[in-house]
């Protein structure tokens, strides 16, 4: 959405050279910065589901822009119209009116139909490095100055798991209050997750078929506040880094500290391939399970 309101800018900018567009600087830019241009139309589909929403949209969308060079129509959430308004907005979309742009924004494409598809651009945002979300959750502690362990910036980067809005929104939970310094302990503790040395040591009691060491470990870890789905996850993240190192060696694109993926290589050294994928497949079995059944634990014991 924030991107397609980047387009609505950059095609009405009034600066001369088009390499500078959206200057932010001219009056369309400004505009369109302070929600009051009138060629900037957003419809929030999830609202406007009905064939009656995209027929007044197709009998308004003929008039001229009334002070841009284009009418920008984004419609979010796209996936949400009806079949009969994806219907009705098929011969729009195919032949629009020299002065209208359509955007359509959406989390889910393979809920729009084919025929939309055919008559669109279509380009998916890829997941963000962890080192670029780090480097921008820093930027944000340094804006609001927040006091952050590096630690925890790197955990936290880690649960956003690509997306930079679900970090930002993590981030935000933690903020107590104006000048606390947010800790790793305390960041383990808000968001569940259990210490990568825990993740470890759960990794060596189940390569030394230990499994008296590995059930006190889960229990130690879900009373000291660990989320049971979280806690899976963690360990599904550190079986997969394993099976990377163990297949890629010192070129797996991992970003790990060198003590840390010194230990791993060692353990991924310990136990077979087979054993691993396994593993792997179990945990994300226990990460995906249901977390309100009346044993939440089973799954990850089991």
């Amino acid at each position: 959405t924030t991107t397609a309101r980047l387009l609505a800018k950059a095609v009405n900018c009034q600066h001369e050279d088009l390499s500078e567009r959206p200057c932010n600087q001219c009056a369309s830019c400004r505009a369109i910065a302070e929600g009051r241009f009138l060629d900037l139309i957003e419809i929030d589909a999830a609202s406007n589901t009905g064939v009656d929403d995209i027929r007044d949209l197709r009998d308004k969308i003929n008039f001229s822009p009334s002070e841009g060079r284009f009418k920008v129509y984004i419609i979010d959430e796209v996936h949400m119209l009806s079949t009969a308004a994806f219907n009705a907005l098929l011969k729009t979309l195919e032949e629009p009116p020299p002065h209208a742009k359509f955007v359509l924004a959406t989390t889910e494409e393979h809920k729009v139909p084919m025929t939309i598809k055919s008559r669109c651009q279509q380009f998916n945002f890829r997941l963000l490095t962890l080192p670029e979300i780090s480097s921008r959750l820093s930027w944000i502690a340094a804006q609001e100055q927040l006091s952050v362990e590096p630690a925890a910036l790197d955990l936290i980067a880690r649960q956003g798991a690509g997306s930079i809005r679900d970090a930002e929104s993590l981030l935000d939970q933690l903020v107590a209050a104006p000048g606390d310094a947010i800790t790793l302990e305390r960041t383990q503790m808000v968001l569940g997750t259990a210490s990568s040395q825990v993740i470890s040591d759960l990794v060596d009691a189940w390569i030394g078929v230990d499994a008296a060491a590995g059930l006190r470990t889960i229990h130690e870890a879900l009373a000291s506040g660990a989320d049971v789905r979280q806690f899976a996850r963690q360990m599904v993240e550190y079986l997969r880094n394993l099976l990377l190192l163990q297949a890629a060696g010192d070129s797996a694109p991992l970003n790990l500290p060198g003590d840390e993926r010194q230990q791993m290589m060692a353990q991924g050294a310990q136990v077979s391939r087979e054993n691993l994928i396994d593993a792997v497949k179990a945990f994300n079995g226990a990460a995906l399970a249901s977390s309100s059944s009346w044993q939440p634990q089973l799954p990850l014991e089991m």
